[in-house]
């Protein structure tokens, strides 16, 4: 009789599932096969998956620091310019009394992009050094990666609300500061990290505590 500790998976019966057609097939662990069905390849696990989500997970956070610090837009008034930074957008819409803005401008900016990044490092530490987290917590915490993930192209539409607040006809110009391309970098990187993450690790790894 089979132990709760130990369930019966398609990895344990030497199956693997193809991302293309779903078509689940025997595959040696650590190895890959050609899909019976379609020909993709197909891998127990996918190749060095926590490697590769540390690897952008990291670089993210880097790119996040000159993200906040550095313009995100320069504007051009009278031919004068005036850098304005992340933070001090969203301190000038707040001024002007635009407080709904503000705050969507000020979650996606940095709630979205640090809890995504938060739930990935807790995700993956309790993955690769086996954490005393159950397995119901480790789903619940992909499922905040995955919900999250959903609103990871409203850190770009930030950009353009903000670029089109500032906007006044031919007497304003503004363009892109290095603020936005390492922002645009991070929100890209967060989202390979996520990607390069292989759910079927969480119930290799459970803990039952439940």
């Amino acid at each position: 009789m089979l132990e709760a500790s130990s369930p019966v998976t398609a990895a344990s019966r030497g199956l693997a599932l193809c991302k293309s057609c779903h078509h689940l097939q025997p595959c040696l662990p650590k190895s890959s096969v050609r899909c019976a069905r379609c020909g993709e390849r197909v891998f127990m696990r996918k190749p060095y998956s926590i490697g590769l989500s540390w690897f952008f997970l990291l670089l993210a956070l880097l790119f996040l620091i000159p993200a906040n610090m550095l313009p995100i837009m320069n504007i051009l008034l009278f031919n004068r310019g005036d850098p304005s930074t992340i933070i001090g957008g969203v301190a000038l819409l707040f001024h002007h009394g635009m407080y709904a803005i503000a705050a969507v401008v000020f979650i996606a900016s940095f709630v979205v992009p640090l809890g995504k990044a938060i739930s990935i490092i807790v995700l993956l530490l309790s993955v690769q050094f086996r954490w005393p987290m159950s397995m119901r917590r480790r789903v619940t915490v992909y499922r905040v990666v995955e919900f999250l993930g959903r609103w990871s192209m409203l850190d770009i539409f930030v950009v353009a609300v903000m670029v089109g607040l500032v906007q006044l006809g031919q007497t304003a110009a503004v363009l892109p500061g290095m603020g936005a391309t390492a922002f645009g970098a991070a929100v890209i990187l967060t989202m390979l990290s996520s990607m390069s993450f292989d759910p079927r690790l969480i119930w290799d790894t459970a803990v039952s505590t439940d």
